[in-house]
């Protein structure tokens, strides 16, 4: 399969992986000519998202090499094309997962289209030409203007990066299950990472009560007193899980560690609801009995239609709402990812692609 086109002639400076090591390294490759549906974008945030590390390393067996990650991205439109009326050179937007879908089937025309069957994604994708896609770990982005996001002027570009994923991914759920505009409710939050740390803030910021759930004691603190979280449990407490028993409507729980669902599941309300958006790499423990005896429901989410992106960046903008990040430049990608396999990092890397360090 051809990795680029005849069409494919701006040379690009980025970052890829070339093998299974991961090592992220300089990489000159071509992207295509901006199309009439096309907007070209110079990229000056991406943020890091452990999905990044996975391709990078192909621990799930589909990376095609050279991958040049990255789908948090956000920039300024230098270009636009003829058929685009939304967009103009000078505008903030953004970009997320998702590079292309069908269009025409039922998912796609419900605004669904990250469920649609032929979803491309940001990077090692294949796009409708047929080339593979590079991500945000680079210099510009020619990106079709219906997978591309629009940020409020009052949001900063570096902490709004991984919004484009990692906020889609906490906003859907809550939006799914009638969180926003609705009386009061207790929700909680499996986690305090860069999923965990985002919810609390939608949480909070739509008038709910939130507890935090986690495996560590020593994140109370800054879960109350930084983000705003009315509890926090320590689920290896079994005195505390058991107090609180049956007292919440709504949990997001953004582990991606394997753990079993059965503690949690008693947290809740008689049909409360659990919604898995982490992903562990082996099966989850799910008891019959905590649903039977409960009328629990337990669903899972995807990020967001671009409609939701929309949606949810929109309201980022009006509460403010921000990710908490370490910006780092691209000759430390490498070092990034050796400190998300640590879990040393609050929340989120985000990379200065425009930074002097960055010139190739």
């Amino acid at each position: 399969m051809a990795k680029t086109t005849p069409n494919h002639t701006q040379a690009v400076s980025g970052w890829a992986a070339l093998d299974s090591s991961g090592k992220i390294t300089p990489y000159i490759f071509n992207r295509r000519e901006n199309g009439v549906n096309d907007v070209t974008i110079k990229i000056l945030y991406c943020g890091i998202c452990h999905t990044d590390l996975h391709y990078a390393k192909n621990d799930w067996g589909i990376t095609m090499y050279p991958v040049v990650p990255g789908h948090e991205i956000t920039g300024i439109v230098v270009e636009v094309g003829s058929n685009v009326t939304n967009f103009k050179t000078g505008d903030k937007v953004g970009v997320g997962c998702m590079s292309a879908s069908c269009l025409e089937c039922e998912s796609c025309k419900n605004s669904e289209e990250n469920y649609c069957d032929k979803v491309q994604f940001t990077y090692n994708g294949v796009f409708w030409d047929g080339s593979i896609t590079y991500g945000g770990y680079s210099k510009m982005l020619v990106a079709d203007y219906r997978f591309v996001v629009a940020v409020p002027e009052n949001l900063p570009m570096d902490r709004a990066a991984p919004l484009l994923c990692a906020g889609a991914t906490v906003f859907c759920p809550m939006k799914d299950n009638n969180l926003i505009g609705s009386p009061r409710k207790k929700i909680g939050v499996v986690g305090l990472g860069g999923l965990g740390h985002l919810a609390i803030k939608f949480g909070k910021a739509f008038g709910h009560h939130v507890t935090v759930i986690s495996t560590s004691l020593s994140k109370e603190k800054e879960a109350k007193t930084k983000l705003g979280a009315d509890d926090f449990v320590v689920s290896s407490n079994a005195q505390q899980m058991q107090s609180r028993q049956k007292t919440l409507d709504f949990i997001l729980d953004t582990v991606s560690a394997n753990h079993s669902l059965g503690p949690y599941l008693e947290l809740l309300k008689v049909k409360g609801t659990f919604v898995i958006v982490g992903a562990p790499d082996k099966p989850m423990g799910l008891s019959a009995f905590p649903l039977i005896f409960g009328k629990r429901t337990v669903k899972g989410s995807m990020i967001g239609s671009i409609k939701e992106t929309q949606e949810m960046i929109d309201i980022c903008g009006k509460y403010n709402i921000m990710c908490d990040i370490e910006i780092v430049t691209p000759d430390r990608i490498n070092e990034a990812y050796e400190r998300i396999e640590k879990n040393d990092i609050k929340y989120r890397f985000v990379i200065d692609i425009a930074s002097e360090s960055s010139k190739l």
